[in-house]
Order: structure tokens, then sequence, then C-alpha cells
């Protein structure tokens, strides 16, 4: 063969291999051997992971399947079965209390924290909505049945446990709660430390440390904080400008940063501690089933997470401090959780816009500046009530048709 033609072939060969690479979508660039040998490595690399991820899979399930714990008398949602928007109640409880529980059998207390939490696999995008521990609310037991106390929210755990405290939060906001998950405020060291700790951006620099333990400082910027450091940032209260606000805002920073941390891969080496820190210091009525279904068709809402709170109004109801929700308040938040639910909107009427009403008739201001103002609950069947408003000390009597001012209880 002359080199002519031995040259037209060369070029032949060079031209097809350049088109097969055009073809296969590469951009022209042919493919060389080290690539096929980077495949064969790969292969065995997730041969292997898999291998290890069955273990984990293994170890996981007999971990997290000791926390679930049903709600009675609520039927099972299967949202998270056919991918839709779920709605979840977190609870953060503090189980110590200064030793009380040392000293009472079954001792639970109140619910320091309350997060209202939607996730939309469809939008993927995740709410986070504080309720305020003081906020006035009537205590339901379950979904059918209520009590005639009108007390904090933080009481529903208390007095009826986890179904109280769903039912309670369902009927203060018109919404459907899916699913909940309580978790021991004081494990929230373990929890933090096993995911390799959070970062946060601290709002103004302060200290913090509960009674006889070394003092946690925070300066105002970005931090990175352990589990100590979390655990103090999430409980300080009585310094914050914005008072329990603030502190809610500080929960929901950490509550994200932990999910962010969890989600990334340093977390993977650490999945035992992360495990047992979560099953000894939880319950929910979250199947493993459910977690592995919200893992893989939801976890892109991960990454877009709205934070808000209810906003309340500082108020005296018979000698306490509360934080009452305006109605307007209400219906926002109402209807902002109901849309990532893909529910349409609802006119809220509760025990709680009904009270707002009829304080608002007969003085109460949600406008007002002038301080705290005395909010009345009312009950009963007759006609006339008397109810010290403002701060002035005079009483204020009128005609309200079905209803009599009456005590918290």
């Amino acid at each position: 063969m002359d080199n002519n033609n031995k040259n037209n072939m060369s070029r032949e060969r060079r031209r097809r291999t350049r088109n097969n690479a055009l073809a296969s979508g590469n951009n022209g660039k042919i493919k060389r051997p080290f690539l096929k040998i980077l495949g064969l490595v790969l292969l065995v690399v997730i041969f292997v992971t898999g291998a290890y991820g069955f273990r984990l899979y293994a170890q996981a399930q007999n971990s997290l399947g000791k926390t679930y714990k049903a709600l009675d008398g609520k039927k099972v949602s299967t949202r998270i079965n056919n991918k839709k928007p779920i709605s979840i109640l977190l609870l953060g409880v503090d189980t110590t209390d200064n030793g009380i529980r040392d000293m009472e059998k079954d001792y639970h207390g109140n619910s320091d924290t309350m997060i209202v939490v939607t996730v939309n696999p469809k939008t993927n995008k995740t709410t986070m909505v504080s309720v305020p521990r003081d906020s006035m609310a009537q205590i339901w037991k379950n979904d059918n049945k209520k009590t005639k106390k009108i007390q904090k929210i933080n009481s529903a755990y208390n007095l009826g446990n986890e179904e109280g405290a769903v039912a309670t939060t369902e009927k203060l906001l018109n919404i459907p709660i899916d699913y909940y998950v309580k978790v021991d405020f004081n494990s929230l060291k373990q929890i933090v430390n096993a995911v390799g700790g959070v970062d946060v951006k601290v709002p103004f620099s302060f200290s913090y440390g509960d009674t006889g333990e070394k003092e946690s400082h925070f300066k105002k910027g970005k931090m990175h904080l352990n589990g100590k450091q979390a655990l103090d940032y999430s409980r300080m209260r009585y310094e914050d400008p914005q008072g329990d606000y603030g502190r809610q805002l500080r929960q929901r920073q950490v509550i994200t940063a932990i999910i962010k941390s969890a989600a990334s891969a340093n977390t993977f080496t650490h999945y035992q501690k992360v495990l047992d820190s979560i099953s000894s210091s939880m319950t929910t009525n979250l199947s493993f089933n459910d977690m592995q279904s919200v893992f893989f068709n939801y976890r892109g809402a991960a990454k877009n997470i709205d934070s808000d709170h209810l906003q309340g109004y500082s108020s005296m109801i018979s000698g306490s401090s509360y934080e009452v929700i305006p109605t307007k308040e209400l219906r926002r938040v109402s209807n902002k959780l109901r849309k990532q639910l893909n529910l349409s909107k609802e006119q809220l009427n509760n025990k709680e816009t009904k009270l707002n009403s009829l304080n608002e008739k007969n003085g109460f201001s949600f406008n007002s500046t002038n301080g705290q103002q005395n909010y009345t609950i009312y009950t009963g069947n007759t006609s006339s009530y008397g109810s010290t408003f403002g701060n002035t000390g005079t009483t204020n009597n009128s005609n309200t048709t079905g209803y009599t001012r009456n005590k918290m209880f």
C-alpha cells in the first residue's frame, strides 16, 4: 500500500472517531484510555459503597425504629407515600428542668420550642414557622376533645402529650399536621457534635450558660458552634432585645444549620453518632420507611428554607403575661402554610379569633403603642361584663350578648 493510501485511511479513521465523539455529546473530545480505567475504578467504589450502605441501612433501621410513636386517635398519614406536601410539628422539650425529672415519675413539662414545618416536593421549598411558647390558645387534648382552658400554648404538650400539642396547633392555625418530631432539648449538644458542629450568624454579642456551667461567649458575625455552644445559643432569652422572638430566630438558625450539616458528606463518616444521638432523644410518628422516602423524594426542599414566626402582642391575662396573636397575623400564617400544603385559603374562625373580636369591640387595640394592655377571656351566657384595659386602671363596661368576663379556667 502506497503512502497516499495509508495517509487517506488514517485521516478517515480520525474523521470517524471525531464524528462519533461529537455524536455522543462529548463536544468532539476523544476519550482517552485512562478515562476507561477511571470508570472501572468508579464501579468498584460504587460496589464497596453499596455494601457499606447496606450496613448503614440496617443500623439506621434498628436505631430509628426505636423512635416511632403513633398519635393516639389520629389516622396514619399517607402523604409521604403519595409524594404530597407534608406538615411537621417540631417540639423541643427540656426533660431535666433543674432536676425535677429525678423527683417525678414520667415528668415531661411544657414544650419550650414549637415550630411548624411544611415541605413541598414539587416547589422544593421548606417553610419553618415558630409559634411563641406564650401564645394564648385554647387547649385541645386531641382532634376531637377540646378543653375550656385558655392557656399558653406550650402547656398543650404537658396537658395532652404529643396529641395535645398537635391538635392545639392545628386548631390555632387551621391547618392539618401530618407528623410530629419531639426532641429532648438537652440532646441538642450530642446532635450538633455528631454532625461536626453548625455555622450560624450571631446577631449580637452575648454570653450565656446554665447555672453551674461555664458560659459560652458569642461574638456578632459568623461563628462555628459546637454542641454546648449551640445549646446555649438556642436557650438564651432575657438578654435578647427581641425576647423570645429573638430566641426563636436563633433556634431556627441552629435547626437549619443542622439540616445542612447532616446533608453534607462529612456527616457520612459519623453516621452512628448521629443515629445514636437521635434515637435516644427523639420521638416521632414518622416510620423508618417514611424517613427513607423523605430523604429520596423531599431532600431538594432542604436547599430552600423560608424562616418565619407568629408575631404576637404582649398582654396581661389574669395577672400573667401572654402573647396574643392578632387575627390578621393568624390569617397570614394560616394562608401561607395552607398554600405550601396546596390547600385553598379559608376564613379563620376559632376561639382565638372570636376572643380577639370581642376584645377589640370593647377597647383593646393591637395597634396600641402605649404599653401592655389587659386582655379578657369571655365565657358564659350573660349579657354584661366588666374589664380593665390599658394602663390607667379604669374599667370599661359594655353590653355584649352571650358573654361574660371570666378567668382563664
